[in-house]
């Protein structure tokens, strides 16, 4: 199905209570298309509902996007996915949402490579035997804690448990015992490891590197990680099933537009919604800026937190749980929200050093930190981009993405009070990287032909999200509890407030898996309440899939770095 053919969404004109007839669709709107929202309005069209997705950006998937600059793809979010192999329940979700439909999927044979600033390097293989073998030589006497790691790697290549399929309160007797036979054999090992805090564990290395290194295992280093994630994720890599699929993230999103758009469903892109329109506590639908009201039997917000709590309910709808996390988690800072993301992007004419890593995290010196615009963690990601995926660079040409977690308050105060020194500042931040790319690689310098920077700003102004946090509440914290019991408890309702559900990372966990499922989990309740049968069956998709299905892409700033 081309872009042209897609279903005309009919309308019926604004609902009313007992307005809809028997053997009618029930209309559901559905806030933002990111892939929380894609996943509900697919889910809810396999299920039978009538959908809507009101989207405020040009582009579906939210933070999961790309831009361009002259003939180059930034390619902005998936490092990894979890999912793209088979035989799991993550693959399952994206197999049904068409996901990776005719794609091919890049899969790595170590995660990250760690380098100080020595020189000094360490790469973490995801076969256990090959990263046990590499640690020991690069550290004999640490050989007690890596031959530890490695055998829990080894451990945990024998578990298969992706969650994703169906929330707790509706699993039926036999999925429980599923679950419970899958969990029992590994419990302890999972609970050792969701006890061990990473930077406990790595106490335990006499290197230097090593102890510096571990927590950089994906990229950044999330601070509040036990080790469990470290190997499962690990684990999954090794068998194929963390891997990065053709076309990348805005490829993602498009993949999961058009399974919903032939399901029937339609996007309405520019379309920013104001308000949820409320009667007698029950969402009744939303009206768009300019005053344009649509109406449904069922409304999901699946954008911004914040925005959905105060500005589109006004403040009048709200729970323990989510006070909770947006006025009392929010405001505590790093130890439950990601920060935000500085990404510079480079284009550069000629190909990449085929001997240099996918992805490479550099620990910096005190004087690279202090040059380097807000950088969090003194290290920066540099990533062979265009080694990902066809199509994110013209033929003979490479893209590099260079990122690293920034302050966001300090970028929003200069572009709120001096946009002069915000642009300054953002070329500081090109300026450092080029002249770091050239450090390391000799001569990469003079290939350069474009370089693009986008702040935790340039996020949130166009995505919506809040602080430009692209991953939202950390896991393993205690917002993971609340969230579970948003969703197990309060089954992503509101007290007091009918007709009306949530979804997306604020409220499903701040993944991509989790966002996708959250669309799952939150279909499964309310077919309860609309009296629909929950469905949903793969799409399968062969047709292969192309750099031009991107579609165009619009370009966030139309002033540029040097």
């Amino acid at each position: 199905m081309t872009r042209d053919d897609r279903p005309v969404w009919e309308d019926r004109g604004p609902w009313r209570p007992g307005g809809r007839t028997p053997g009618e669709a029930p209309r559901v709107i559905v806030i933002g298309a990111g892939i929380g929202g894609l996943s509900t309005g697919c889910y809810a069209q396999m299920s039978g509902a009538e959908t809507r997705i009101f989207e405020r950006h040009v582009l579906p998937g939210g933070c999961c996007t790309a831009w361009a600059r002259q003939d180059y793809v930034f390619d902005y979010c998936i490092e990894w996915l979890t999912g793209t192999g088979r035989n799991n329940d993550a693959s399952r979700v994206w197999r049904e949402l068409g996901a990776l439909d005719g794609k091919t999927i890049a899969n790595f044979e170590m995660f990250n490579t760690v380098t100080d600033e020595t020189g000094r390097s360490v790469t973490f293989y995801n076969d256990p035997d090959r990263l046990e073998a590499h640690l020991l030589e690069l550290s004999p006497g640490d050989a007690r804690p890596i031959r530890a790691f490695c055998r829990d790697l080894r451990r945990f290549t024998r578990i298969n448990l992706y969650p994703f399929l169906t929330p707790p309160p509706l699993q039926s007797a036999g999925e429980k015992l599923a679950a419970l036979r899958a969990v029992l054999p590994s419990f302890a090992l999972l609970w050792r490891t969701a006890v061990t805090r990473m930077e406990s564990f790595c106490e335990r290395f006499e290197d230097p590197l090593l102890r510096r290194a571990f927590p950089f295992i994906f990229f950044q280093d999330h601070e509040v990680f036990p080790l469990l994630p470290y190997l499962f994720n690990m684990a999954s890599a090794y068998h194929l099933n963390a891997g990065f699929p053709q076309g990348g993230s805005l490829g993602l999103a498009r993949s999961v537009e058009e399974r919903y758009t032939a399901l029937g469903g339609r996007v309405d892109y520019r379309a920013r919604v104001e308000r949820i329109l409320v009667e007698n506590d029950r969402a009744v639908g939303v009206e768009l800026r300019g005053g344009e009201r649509h109406f449904a039997d069922h409304v999901v917000s699946a954008c911004d937190g914040v925005t959905t709590i105060e500005r589109l309910l006004g403040g009048r709808y709200s729970s323990p749980k989510i006070d909770k996390l947006f006025k009392e988690m929010m405001t505590t800072g790093p130890d439950v929200l990601y920060p935000g993301v500085v990404s510079v992007f480079v284009g550069l004419d000629g190909e990449l050093d085929p001997a240099a890593r996918h992805s490479t995290t550099y620990l910096l010196s005190d004087e690279d930190s202090a040059a380097l615009p807000g950088v969090l963690q003194k290290s920066l990601v540099v990533q062979m981009r265009s080694r990902y995926s066809d199509g994110f660079a013209p033929p003979g040409k490479s893209v590099v993405h260079c990122t690293y977690f920034s302050d966001y308050e300090s970028w929003k105060k200069l572009r709120t009070t001096d946009r002069k020194a915000y642009w300054a500042r953002k070329q500081e931040a090109a300026d450092f990287v080029r002249a770091f790319l050239e450090r390391h690689h000799p001569g990469i310098g003079a290939s350069i032909e474009v370089v693009d920077v986008a702040s935790p700003t340039t996020t949130e102004r166009y995505t919506g999200v809040r602080g430009g946090s692209i991953l939202g509440w950390k896991s393993f914290t205690p917002a993971d509890d609340v969230i579970t019991g948003l969703i197990n408890k309060d089954r992503m309702r509101l007290p007091g407030l009918d007709g009306f559900s949530l979804a997306g990372q604020w409220f499903g966990g701040g993944s991509l898996i989790r966002a996708a499922a959250s669309g799952r989990f939150v279909t499964q309740y309310l077919c309860r309440e609309l009296g629909l049968d929950f469905r949903a069956w793969e799409s399968g998709g062969t047709v292969p899939w192309h750099p031009d299905r991107l579609g165009r892409l619009p370009q966030l700033e139309s002033r540029r770095v040097r």
